[in-house]
Formats: structure tokens, C-alpha cells, sequence
């Protein structure tokens, strides 16, 4: 018996097990819960093999350029070239013969496997996409390893679902929260890598999912800190805007930007063009490349004998951001990192075009700021701040992902002063890119296989809505101000926060203590005899009151460099309400979401095109009904009639025939009007099925759309069904999809239309037409 056969065997024990033993309280259902255990479980591992990979990372670069270049001082500098074509050599034919969709950039692969397949990637992926990242990277390649983390993250979600034979629905969940999990241990960033996973990889904002995807951000956040500490990505001065005027320049750089960003997608796809019209093997393509990559580094710009333009280039952007590079070397390396990223990829390396982008930005950025500088010198900012706009405008530019470049600039540097401009920049970059290139830099490369990706736009102003009193969390861990060292050492050990605030009187805030404060105290000598007011250096901590919006939180979250925003009462007395840490502006995010995922199907269900005869009636299913605790199919509603949807504590459910009904759920039927007022009085226990109306109007049928037919690929909007007939369900791949205007039609689906009796017939011949 091999192991999948025995972890399945008892995986389905202990699924009889539950069903049979049901227990008599839970805080979860079985959906939730599988959703929370896979989610922490996926983004463990997404943290510790973001953690494994950067390490490998180091000690390949280590072992190439400290002891295989040590043994080639001789012939100085043709290591530059031979380590590179060696990494070649290794990358291609483990790309080639073990994992074809290890090769590029991984993004588009995993948004492919989605959308095509169910979210299944093959578990080979993690270890090629691991060994091969990390060599053409370590080795010299021109690419970042974020795309490559991602990729093994979404693979090990995808991984985790397969084994446990989740579902489809549940299996794409999972894949997400690999990719949120591994992009927020890359960049110490859970809330960027959250948005990312649903900004870029499932595109839409209203997954019911989404709090699994957080939770995966959040864990692989933790396993990173625990192995690599606390440190930001960037450290970076404090730029603020220095005159109103400057946004006129941010305008004109997002601008500049967005061009720069569609050329390097061109440029990128046309590179592949070239390689791929080269007949050669494809196994010695990343080889060839890595030699034309060798010549390219030896006249680039170098540290200490290493060029600029090789690797993921973090030390050259840091150098931007402090203004240290002059016009021509930003300029230079600008189209060199160029010219390095296209050879590295286009020719069959393997990496991500993250690093790349933030590199490009920033040189973009220093560029244009030391112009601007020079012309302007009263009014502009160094060079540095438009470095650190630049990285976020030409990123948001490429991957059409404002949002997400936007928070994860942030979370990198923690430099809220120059969030204006950058918001600005990063959002008119975004929109001229999109007018110039409807793909970005990942869905062109899936357009190019043939892939179209149904593309939603959704205007959500997540934040908006949420305020400090929803978000808080009012159990404070609050200290008193003459509270013993001996004992805040204990407290922050049973917490495990980095930040507690101080009170006196009880709900008085003083300030903020930080564990860094303390392991100064105990690092000079004992803590005997001396109590937080000796050691309180944080006494007006910023703060935010209970009525305002939580994005406002933001600029005060890392003010004291420990992530805790107290939220005082509005007398102007300083009493403590409540806490905002990062985990609850997450939750919060959470929030704001499934709240506009609900208001979203509500208006969807309501446009619905309404028959002459028939209608939506939602009915809320009391407590004394009879049919409280039975299935739908147990249901005796009629032929005319179909329940649609059920939602439940504010959460939709799509309903099948083993949908148990619930005390207070609202049932959303699709019935005859005439008939909509018995179903109520039917499902709530005051009539009896024997007394329904016999007289049927309108019926339901389901259709298969056969092969070669004409609606494959059509919208629903589109289709010239009879005026008495509507479309009120999709089934595919076994799962339920609710329709919707721009919901596109597939070979294969199977549709359940809803009618007058003599339409039906023509309905389902236009269907299988």
C-alpha cells in the first residue's frame, strides 16, 4: 500500500467519523474549518520554503562568486561570463525535461492552471521550480526571485488540495494563499501579498475565500520573521512632498512610467520571439543566453568587481533610494537592467520580473528626479523619493496591480510621507498602460498561448466604509505605568506583541512600551526594582479616534516602528479604547470585501431579466418552520419553481440537493408571482405542499451546450433567448456558478433555464445551436 493510498484511507475514516458523530456545538462548519487548518498549513509551508529558497539562493551566489571566481583570478573577468553560461547549462534541461512550466517568469503559469485547471499544478514544480530559479538567479540571471516564490507557494496549495481531494473551488483558494503567503515572507509585506493573490492572480477582490488568504500572508509573514528577523526590504530616508507644485512632476513621471512599462512588456515578448526563432535546442537557449548576459555584465556598472545589472539587485536600488548614483550610471543601468532582464528570460531562465520592475522603477525615478533636481532645485525632492515612486508606478504599470504596488512600496520602506504622490504616480501609470495595453505583463504572455482570461472591473474603495470602532481590537493588553519590568517581560512573553500600551488610572493612555526598550534595560543590567514609568519613552504615541476610516491607521501604523495604533475616545482625555495592530487592519480589509462580495450578488440577482409571470421572492425561513434541518431535494415546491440561492449569517451559499436548511436563512426562490406568496407560507410551516396551486406556468430544464456549438465563448448578455425564458444557473465541472451579464458560456456547461412552457423548446434549441 503506498502512502497516498493509506493517507486517503484514513483521510476518509475520519470524514465518516465527523459526519456520523456530529458534535453537538461547534464555532465553525466543516467548510470553514477545512478552509482554516489548509490555509495555516499552506502558509507555513509557503514561509518556510520562502525561507528555504532565499538561503539556497545565498549560498549558490557564495559558492559561485567567492570560491568558483576565486579559482579564476587568472583569467579575470571570464568568470562573468562562465558562471553565467554554467547556470544555463544547469537551468535548461532541468526546465526542459522536468517541469516545463518552471521556464519564465511563474505568474502566468499559475494563473493559467486557475483558470484552465481547477488550480491543479503538479507537486514536481516546487522542487524544479526551487533548483532552477535559484541557480539562474544565484548564477547571475537578471530576474527576481518573488515570481518564483509565488509559484512555489501556489503549487504547494495546489498540492495540499489534490491530497485531500478538496474541491475545485476550494483547491483555487489554496493555490492563492501559496502565492499571498510566499510574496508576503519575500518582502515582510501580509497585507501586499494578500491583495496580490486577489489583485493579479484571481482578479477580483470579492472572494469568499478571502480570509483564508490572509491567514496563509499572516503565517508565512511570521515564519519568515522567526527565521530571518524583523528587518524591511529598503531602508530609505524620509522624503516628504516639498511642494504642491512637485505633483505636477509625480504626474508627468507616472506618465513616463507607464510608457516605460509597456516597452518593457514588448521588449520582454519579443526577446521569446527571437530566442524562439532561433534553431538551436531548447536545453542550450539559457546557456547562450547566459553567455550574452556575461558580456553584458563585464561593460555594466560594478560592487566590488559584481555587476549592477546581475541578480535581483537590491544593493543598487537601496543606492538609489539614498540619491547616491549619479544621472549617467541611473540612466545607464536603467536600459542595461533592460536589455540583462529580456536576455535572461527570453532566451529560457527562470525568475520573476518583480525585482526586475522595482529595479527599472527606481533607476526610472532617480533619473527623472535628478532632472527635475537640477531644474528646480527649491522646490524638488532628492532623487531618492522619485526612486521610491518610480519602483511603485512602473511595477503597477506592467502588472496593471495599483493596489497592490502601492502597499507593498509601503510595507517595504514604512515611509508614509510620500504616500500622495506615490498613490498618484502608481494610479495614472496603471490607467496609461491599460489604454496602451489592455494585457499586462502577465496576461500577454497567456494571450500569446491562445489563454483570453475574462477580464472584471471592479471599482472598490475597500477602506472606505470601515472605521477604527469596527476594526479595533478593544482587548488592549494594556499596562499600567508603574507595572514591574519583571512583570512586563512575562506579559510580552504570554502576548507575543512587539507593543504594549501604557495607562494610568486604569484607561488613561501614557504612551507605548516596545520589547526593544526592554531588551535594552536588561541588556545593561537587572530589572529589579524598576518599573515601566523609568524606562517610558514613548509618551504621545500617534493615535486615531473611533469614527475614522481605518486607512487612516496607515499612516500612523509604523510611526513608532512597532506596528500599534492606539484608538483614544474623542473627549480629547486620552482614554483608551482600543488597539489597531497590522492583523486588524487585515481583518478589517476582510470585512470591507465580503461585505462588497454581498452587495454585489445582491445586485446581480436583482437584474436578472424578470419573465412576464415570474420573479425573485426571498423568503426568511423561521424558527418554528417544519423545514427547518431538511434538505432542499426533501422540498415538494413544484416544477415551477427553483430555489436559487441561501444566505446565511451574511455569507452566500449556493444551494444543491443536499443543502440542509437553517433557522433564519434567507432563501432566494425563482417562481411564478402568483405562487411566491404560498412557497412562503409553505416553507415556514403554514401551509401545507397539498395546498400549493396546481396551475403551472412556467417550468425548468437543464441543457448541455454540445461541442462546436455557437455560444461557446459568447456572454450571457448576448445570447437571444425567447422573452419568457431566462438562464438561472450554470453547472460546471460539478460546481454551480451563479450567472452574471459578462459570465462566459463553455462547452460542456450545463445551464438551467427557467420559462414559460412553449418557449423552452426554442430556448434549448438556440442553446445547442
Amino acid at each position: 500500500m503506498n502512502f497516498s493510498t493509506f493517507s486517503n484511507k484514513y483521510i476518509e475514516r475520519l470524514q465518516d467519523h465527523l459526519k456520523s458523530h456530529p458534535p453537538k456545538w461547534r464555532l465553525l462548519d466543516a467548510d470553514s474549518s477545512v478552509i482554516l487548518l489548509t490555509s495555516l498549513l499552506v502558509g507555513i509551508g509557503a514561509g518556510l520554503g520562502a525561507v528555504l529558497f532565499r538561503r539556497l539562493i545565498d549560498w549558490l551566489h557564495n559558492f559561485a562568486y567567492s570560491d568558483i571566481a576565486g579559482l579564476l583570478t587568472e583569467w579575470y573577468p571570464l568568470h562573468l561570463i562562465l558562471i553565467p553560461a554554467i547556470g544555463g547549462a544547469i537551468v535548461g534541461p532541468l526546465v526542459y525535461y522536468f517541469a516545463r512550466e518552471a521556464k519564465g517568469h511563474g505568474v502566468p503559469e499559475v494563473m493559467e492552471a486557475l483558470e484552465l485547471r481547477g488550480g491543479k499544478i503538479r507537486p514536481r514544480v516546487v522542487v524544479v521550480k526551487s533548483l532552477a530559479s535559484s541557480v539562474c538567479i544565484a548564477s547571475g540571471g537578471s530576474v527576481g526571485r518573488e515570481g518564483p516564490i509565488a509559484q512555489i507557494g501556489s503549487a504547494l496549495g495546489s498540492f495540499v488540495g489534490q491530497v485531500l481531494k478538496l474541491s475545485e473551488e476550494h483547491v483555487r483558494t489554496l493555490v492563492a494563499c501559496g502565492a499571498a503567503g510566499g510574496i508576503a515572507a519575500t518582502f515582510n509585506a501580509p497585507i501586499a501579498g494578500a491583495v496580490f493573490a486577489l489583485e493579479v492572480l484571481l482578479r477580483r477582490f470579492g472572494s469568499v475565500y478571502f480570509g483564508a488568504v490572509v491567514i496563509s500572508a499572516v503565517t508565512a509573514d511570521v515564519i519568515a520573521h522567526y527565521f530571518e528577523g524583523d528587518s524591511r526590504t529598503f531602508s530609505t530616508p524620509e522624503y516628504t512632498l516639498q511642494s504642491p507644485w512637485e505633483l505636477l512632476l509625480y504626474t508627468l513621471m507616472g506618465f513616463i512610467a507607464a510608457l516605460a512599462s509597456v516597452g518593457f512588456s514588448r521588449l520582454l515578448y519579443f526577446s521569446e520571439d527571437i530566442w524562439n526563432s532561433i534553431r538551436v535546442p531548447e536545453p542550450v537557449k539559457p546557456l547562450l543566453g547566459g553567455i550574452l548576459l556575461g558580456l553584458l555584465g563585464i561593460v555594466s556598472y560594478q560592487i566590488d568587481g559584481f555587476p549592477r545589472v546581475f541578480g535581483v539587485g537590491y544593493e543598487t536600488i537601496e543606492n538609489t533610494l539614498f540619491s547616491q548614483l549619479t544621472l549617467q550610471v541611473t540612466f545607464g543601468l536603467l536600459l542595461l537592467k533592460l536589455l540583462a532582464t529580456t536576455l535572461t528570460l527570453g532566451s529560457g531562465g527562470s525568475g520573476g520580473i518583480f525585482a526586475p520592475s522595482l529595479f527599472m522603477g527606481a533607476m526610472l525615478g532617480a533619473s527623472f528626479g535628478q532632472i527635475a533636481h537640477n531644474l528646480f532645485p527649491e522646490i524638488v525632492a532628492p532623487s531618492g523619493a522619485y526612486a521610491l515612486v518610480g519602483m511603485a508606478a512602473f511595477f503597477g504599470g506592467a502588472a496593471h496591480a495599483p493596489i497592490t504596488a502601492i502597499l507593498i512600496l509601503f510595507e517595504m520602506t514604512g515611509d508614509y510621507q510620500i504616500i500622495l504622490p506615490l498613490m498618484l504616480s502608481t494610479v495614472l501609470s496603471t490607467i496609461v498602460s491599460r489604454n496602451l495595453s489592455p494585457d499586462s505583463i502577465y496576461t500577454l504572455k497567456l494571450k500569446r498561448r491562445g489563454v483570453e482570461l475574462s477580464q472584471e472591473t471592479q471599482a472598490i474603495d475597500l477602506m472606505q466604509g470601515v472605521t477604527a470602532e469596527i476594526a479595533m481590537n478593544r482587548d488592549t493588553d494594556a499596562v499600567p505605568s508603574d507595572m514591574s519590568l519583571v512583570e512586563l517581560m512575562s506579559t510580552f512573553s504570554s502576548t507575543h506583541y512587539n507593543a504594549l500600551p501604557v495607562v494610568q488610572n486604569e484607561n488613561e493612555l501614557l504612551g507605548l512600551i516596545t520589547i526593544n526598550e526592554l531588551d535594552q534595560v536588561r541588556s545593561k543590567g537587572s530589572l529589579e526594582s524598576k518599573t515601566i514609568a523609568d524606562i517610558l519613552s514613548i509618551n504621545n504615541p500617534a493615535t486615531i479616534l473611533p469614527h475614522q476610516p481605518v486607512w487612516m491607521a496607515l499612516q500612523h501604523l509604523e510611526a513608532q516602528g512597532e506596528g500599534c495604533v492606539p484608538v483614544v475616545s474623542e473627549s480629547g482625555k486620552n482614554i483608551l479604547y482600543g488597539v489597531l495592530r497590522r492583523i486588524d487592519i487585515i481583518r478589517a480589509y476582510n470585512k470591507a470585501v465580503s461585505k462588497r462580495a454581498q452587495d454585489q450578488h445582491h445586485n446581480e440577482i436583482l437584474n436578472i431579466r424578470k419573465l412576464n409571470q415570474s420573479g425573485l421572492a426571498e423568503v426568511t425561513l423561521h424558527a418554528n418552520s417544519p423545514n427547518v434541518g431538511k434538505r432542499v431535494k426533501e422540498l415538494h415546491l413544484g416544477g415551477d419553481a427553483l430555489i436559487v440561492s441561501v444566505r446565511r449569517a451574511g455569507k452566500l451559499r449556493i444551494v444543491r440537493g443536499e443543502t440542509i436548511l437553517h433557522a433564519g436563512d434567507h432563501v432566494t426562490i425563482f417562481a411564478e408571482r402568483p405562487k411566491s406568496e404560498f412557497l412562503e407560507n409553505y416553507l415556514n410551516g403554514t401551509l401545507e405542499d397539498t395546498e400549493l396551486p396546481e396551475k403551472t406556468l412556467v417550468f425548468h430544464r437543464e441543457v448541455e451546450i454540445p461541442p462546436e456549438s455557437s455560444i461557446d465563448g459568447k456572454k450571457i448578455r448576448d445570447l437571444d433567448l425567447p422573452e419568457d425564458c431566462v438562464l438561472v444557473k450554470i453547472i460546471r465541472n460539478r460546481e454551480i456558478i451563479l450567472p452574471r451579464g459578462n459570465t462566459l458560456l463553455h462547452v460542456g456547461d450545463i445551464v438551467e433555464i427557467f420559462g414559460m412552457k412553449d418557449k423552452l423548446a426554442e430556448a434549448e434549441k438556440h442553446l445547442s445551436s
